[in-house]
Order: C-alpha cells, then structure tokens, then sequence
C-alpha cells in the first residue's frame, strides 16, 4: 500500500528556486514554484519577467518515504521545519495560491507578522523589566521606543522587538 502524499516546504539557496524546479520536473517529483509577473526596468528598457512568489521556496508533494531524496537535489539547502518536523501544507491552501495566482497579475507578497503599531500596547517578554506593560512610541528597524509608566513616573526604553509581546484586545 503506498503511503499518501503530503506537501512540503523547501528551502533552496538564494535565487535557485526556478533552477530547483526544473530539475524536480526532470527527476519526476511533483512540485509547485508560484510565478508572478513583475516589470523590471533596465537602463535601456523594460521587460516582464516571471519571478517566484515565495523568494527561497518550492513546495514539494511526496510521500515521507520519499521526501529524504529531494535534499540530494542541486540547490534544496533543506525542508522547513515546524515544530522539529517538516512542515506540511494543507492541498487547500496549494489549491488556493495557484486559483489566485491565476485569476490576478502582478501578484506581490507582504509580510504580515509584524504586528507592532505606534500607540500599541507591549509587555515585555524578558530582561529586569518583564512583565512590564507600555505603549509603543516609535518604531525604528528592529529596535521600539516604548513608554513605560510606573510609581508616577514615565520612562521611556528601546527595546528589541523579539523582547516584546504584543497585548492584543
């Protein structure tokens, strides 16, 4: 009995994701490398070039039995992992990338897991001050102004934002 097929995550190196998927075409592994139009300028002219979507990614379908021979191709650096395990992707979720893809052009990905807004509330996540609850102020890269009020004072600290925690509502 042949174990059912699961879709997985790899993770190939820097702008090896077309690469990777022809030779998964050619080695007859089924996969998926999202392609969107984008218009890149020249200094002469410009031109419409398919780009991946996922920038580093291919999805893969395969049996577990099998997904150990996909980091033996040129380029795969290896699987994402989620919880010590490869990850897995829901077909609904496959299914409904390639419906968007093809009912839209020019197609673009932005990150939304960063969820610190100016005037937010934190609470700081390690460090002297956990537990503290502040405000955002500003924003600034990697690092948060964040006010902090206590015993009738305002302090006002930069933080990391891996040391804080968003409080949601």
């Amino acid at each position: 009995m042949e174990e059912s097929k699961k879709w997985y995550v790899i993770y190939t190196r820097p702008r090896w994701e077309k690469r990777v998927a022809n030779d998964l075409e050619e080695n007859g592994i089924e996969h998926y490398c999202p392609l969107t139009k984008v218009e890149k300028q020249w200094s002469d002219r410009k031109k419409w070039v398919l780009e991946p979507l996922f920038k580093g990614y291919v999805f893969v379908r395969l049996s577990s039995l099998k997904k150990w021979d996909v980091k033996l191709q040129a380029g795969v650096v290896n699987f994402v992992y989620w919880l010590g395990k490869p990850a897995i992707v829901n077909d609904n979720d496959i299914l409904t990338i390639r419906k968007f893809l093809n009912e839209f052009e020019e197609v673009t990905l932005e990150k939304t897991g960063d969820t610190f807004k100016p005037n937010g509330r934190i609470v700081v996540a390690t460090g002297v001050l956990m537990n503290y609850q502040g405000m955002i102020l500003e924003i600034q890269g990697k690092k948060v102004k964040v006010l902090l009020q206590s015993m009738s004072a305002s302090l006002v600290a930069v933080f990391k934002k891996g040391d804080l925690k968003r409080i949601s509502k």
